[in-house]
């Protein structure tokens, strides 16, 4: 299905730094570094990568956009949004059930793309 998802950042190096930091608890790491574009992630998974734009107009964050990760337990999704306010990020929604089945917790990376921890079950 998806093999990576793709947001814009104004600063590569900052962003790198941000979603390294932020997923290596799950286990990610860069696994693709071509100076403006970053794949970050696992191998055999799918990647999170961050770009400058290539019309090298600004990054916009999408009205309605986000990216959703499922790190495995309502556990690791309070430890991950916490660990991203502590890096720059901010609270879009504090960790909790959303629906029966539906734990999450909502933040934006310091570029402002809308982010999702959740888990379901």
């Amino acid at each position: 299905m998806i093999g990576y998802v793709t947001i814009g950042t104004a600063d590569i190096e900052k962003a790198k730094a941000f979603y390294v930091a932020l997923l290596e608890d799950l286990g990610a790491s860069v696994l693709m570094d071509m100076g403006r574009f970053v794949a970050i992630g696992s191998p055999g998974s799918p990647m999170l990568a961050v770009c400058t734009p290539h019309n090298e107009e600004a990054p916009n964050p999408g009205n309605g956009n986000m990216v959703a990760i499922s790190p495995g337990s309502t556990e690791m999704v309070d430890k991950l949004y916490a660990k991203a306010l502590e890096l720059g990020g901010t609270d879009e929604g504090e960790p909790g059930q959303r629906m029966d089945g539906f734990y999450g917790a909502y933040f934006r990376d310091p570029d402002g793309n809308k982010m999702c921890f959740f888990h379901m079950g």
